[in-house]
């Protein structure tokens, strides 16, 4: 991947706090490839679902099918049951099928017959969504948007990191061949496993709890948006901050951690009024103004 480190990361993050993510960029910026890599570094199983609108939930979950040599009915698993769930382009698809991932994303299990059944450990979904094309779409609301942990922009690369990605492929760099590209199993579930032990004990002060509450609760209060961060942000916010934390070899929150992680965790929970998308206004504006008012702890 080149020039999409804050993508890479925001992924490790959200795997680290057992969260998911909605992956937002245009065609063509190697949202799948992100996906799939990362699978292979982790040695994970990985499954793409491309939604349409006429997929139903049970093409998502799987569903019963009836055996004549038996006479029984058996579950026949759906592709949910993987540990990396790339859900493309999920607002194409009716909120009939976006809710079938509601239960999946958040009890980590599919109810199929009255039967709930697990789904493997690791389980993250990546949901990727079309910012630019909105005809024949469904939007995610509110409440499903909060379910996931990470909303991470995947840009247009500058245009030396785009002269990078022209080299590698003339050099013969194939993305549908991983192996071949180099990437290979670094890490498993078990040492995800230990990792998120060491997140756990990572130290956050009354101080920095306070800070994490204080940026939630200004949103609420901003005359742009309509709709604040709930408390379920403020807990996505001080998960996501104990993560980077760990990542950057410390043992406990800094300020700089919340504000580092703040826009991704924040930008898809709150909700503009039209008047100030109107004059131009955006989420991560507002959470940008937001961050510079919040007194900061000492």
């Amino acid at each position: 991947m080149v020039g999409q480190d804050p993508a890479v990361t925001g992924l490790v993050v959200a795997l680290l706090c057992r969260g998911h993510v909605l992956l937002e960029g245009v065609p063509g910026v190697a949202k799948t490839l992100l996906v799939r890599a990362l699978a292979a570094a982790l040695a994970l199983g990985t499954k793409r679902v491309q939604f349409t609108p006429d997929l139903m939930p049970s093409d998502v979950t799987g569903s019963l099918v009836y055996d004549a040599r038996t006479a029984e009915f058996s579950f026949q698993p759906g592709p949910v049951f993987t540990h990396l769930l790339l859900a493309d382009e999920i607002n194409r698809t009716p909120p009939k099928t976006q809710s079938s991932l509601l239960e999946a994303m958040e009890e980590r299990q599919v109810t199929v017959d009255g039967t709930p059944r697990p789904l493997p450990e690791p389980f993250l979904v990546v949901a990727t969504q079309n910012p630019v094309e909105y005809e024949g779409t469904y939007p995610l609301p509110e409440a499903q948007l909060d379910r996931f942990l990470l909303k991470l922009t995947v840009p247009l690369p500058s245009r030396q990191d785009e002269i990078d990605v022209l080299t590698r492929h003339a050099a013969g760099f194939d993305p549908r061949d991983l192996r071949a590209a180099g990437v290979r199993p670094v890490a498993g579930a078990a040492d995800l496993q230990a990792a998120r032990a060491a997140i756990a004990g990572t130290t956050v002060s009354p101080e920095i709890a306070a800070y994490v509450v204080d940026i939630c609760r200004a949103t609420r209060e901003s005359p742009s948006l309509s709709l604040g961060v709930s408390p379920r942000g403020a807990t996505a916010l001080l998960a996501t901050s104990r993560a980077w934390a760990w990542l950057t070899g410390r043992d406990y929150v800094i300020p700089d951690d919340v504000k580092a992680l703040a826009l991704p965790t924040l930008r898809h929970r709150v909700q503009l009024r039209p008047e100030a998308e109107m004059e131009g206004v955006t989420a991560d504006s507002v959470i940008n103004a937001v961050l510079g008012q919040v007194p900061v702890p000492r």
